[in-house]
């Protein structure tokens, strides 16, 4: 979670597993919208001798469909290329990394984009540079100065930065695949007729002290949207990888070659991972969003929502009612696969069309909060999820709460909620991350260093 290991094979592919994806408008530069991939789940930060990086052989792309039909309008792609000073040490780096261009950083990385339209492509820019990982105060020291040389600025405004960054993401993943087994609510499990805790604990960050590789990317709004009246994005990211693959002895031997097909995507935070069955993941993310209308059944009818109940017995009545019922659920259709319409929610929509998409859907023309709330729409703030993703937004406890029914009364007033969907929770807040996010480009944490952060 938010899209960590969530299906069979990209789970063995972690250079290309796309795990979280941010959209929102850049709360200091409003004229501007940042859209933030992150790559290779759970990186531990000790990670030497061969510290992690992007895939040379992966291509990195976030997409944008401006018009509502579940395809990319435009696509930023990423390509990396790894050089290296000398092979004939093992050392990632032999004296302290003091700059980008410092000799004694052994294995560096570069990378192009190139933006694709249906007028065709274009190379923005070419060779930039990522930060080196963190390694700790002697190799990487004043790492916050590095990581700021790597933030580039584009031709025609914005900026982009590829590299190392914490993880932002918090979620108790040990509670949650225990049977969705939710610390702060220990006291009312009972498991299969088992009590198995009696008292309520604070939840756990598991991601806590973990690193991701992040594709940050700001640019001017209206280099995204179609026109001025139709401001609403869709957004996803994805990897892909070449057909065919020559191995011979040695890595100088193998050769890539053929057309490139997806392997990774991600919209909407939890989506493959919570609501597509395990059968399905795989093609799920060989797919692009204009095919969702094939998972739309476990979006209107989802699992977890028929499991709560019985995990919680007595707790969930309304909504075992509402599984019961056979009603589809129209309120997540919304969230996750069409946005949300004019009229449900008091001066918000994001809705981009009746297709059928898992898609990030960004409202350009709502500006950022001056009072954030991680609870986003559901806690009154338009300017957060499900409307784009911010950083800190807390994903978890939306999409539990939603799932729960909080938010089945925008499509049935007659419905009300049970008392214990406003209070789901997995227990944990921004607070819950150990490095800071920042209030500037490119928003995530600094990387926690391999010295202070042992495995």
């Amino acid at each position: 979670m938010s899209s960590h290991r969530e299906a069979p094979e990209i789970s063995k592919d972690p250079v290309a597993d796309s795990t979280d994806l941010y959209a929102f408008v850049s709360p200091d530069q409003p004229d501007t919208v940042t859209l933030i991939a992150n790559y290779i789940p759970l990186e531990e930060p000790p990670g030497g001798p061969n510290f992690y990086e992007f895939g040379d052989d992966v291509l990195y792309e976030i997409n944008i469909d401006t018009n509502g039909d579940g395809d990319a309008d435009i696509s930023y792609q990423f390509s990396f290329t790894t050089k290296v000073r000398n092979p004939n040490t093992f050392l990632y780096n032999t004296a302290p990394i003091l700059s980008l261009n410092s000799g004694s950083w052994n294995r560096r990385q570069f990378y192009t984009i190139t933006r694709v339209t249906d007028a065709g492509s274009e190379v923005i820019v070419r060779d930039l540079a990522c930060p080196p990982c963190n390694i700790g105060p002697l190799s990487t020291p004043h790492y916050d100065k590095l990581a700021a040389e790597a933030v580039h600025a584009l031709p025609g405004g914005g900026q982009v930065f590829a590299g190392q960054r914490a993880e932002g993401f918090y979620v108790d993943l040990g509670s949650i695949f225990d049977l969705g087994n939710l610390r702060p609510f220990e006291e009312l499990h009972n498991q299969f007729g088992m009590h198995v805790f009696t008292q309520p604990a604070p939840g756990v960050n598991d991601t806590n002290q973990k690193n991701v590789h992040s594709i940050a990317l700001q640019v001017p709004t209206s280099a995204l949207v179609a026109s001025s009246t139709t401001p609403v994005i869709g957004v996803w990211t994805a990897a892909s990888r070449q057909n065919v693959r020559l191995a011979g002895a040695a890595d100088a031997q193998r050769l890539d070659i053929g057309p490139w097909t997806q392997v990774s995507r991600l919209g909407n935070p939890l989506f493959n991972e919570v609501i597509v069955p395990m059968g399905s993941k795989d093609q799920w993310n060989a797919l692009p969003p204009s095919s969702d209308k094939n998972f739309a059944s476990h979006v209107a009818n989802p699992e977890l929502a028929a499991l709560l109940p019985i995990l919680y017995p007595n707790v969930f009545p309304s909504l075992a009612a509402l599984v019961a019922s056979g009603k589809p659920r129209a309120d997540l259709e919304a969230i996750l696969l069409t946005g949300i319409p004019s009229g449900i929610v008091p001066g918000f929509t994001n809705f981009t069309g009746t297709v059928q998409a898992d898609m990030l859907r960004l409202n350009t023309s709502i500006a950022p909060s001056s009072s954030p709330n991680i609870l986003g729409v559901i806690g009154g703030d338009l300017a957060g999820f499900p409307n784009g993703r911010r950083v800190f937004d807390d994903v978890v406890t939306i999409e539990l709460r939603a799932i729960a029914g909080l938010t089945y009364p925008l499509v049935d007033s007659s419905f009300t909620p049970d008392g214990a969907a406003s209070k789901v929770t997995d227990g944990l807040t921004p607070s819950s991350v150990k490095a800071p996010f920042l209030s500037t480009f490119p928003y995530l944490g600094v990387a926690y260093d391999g010295f202070h952060n042992p495995s």
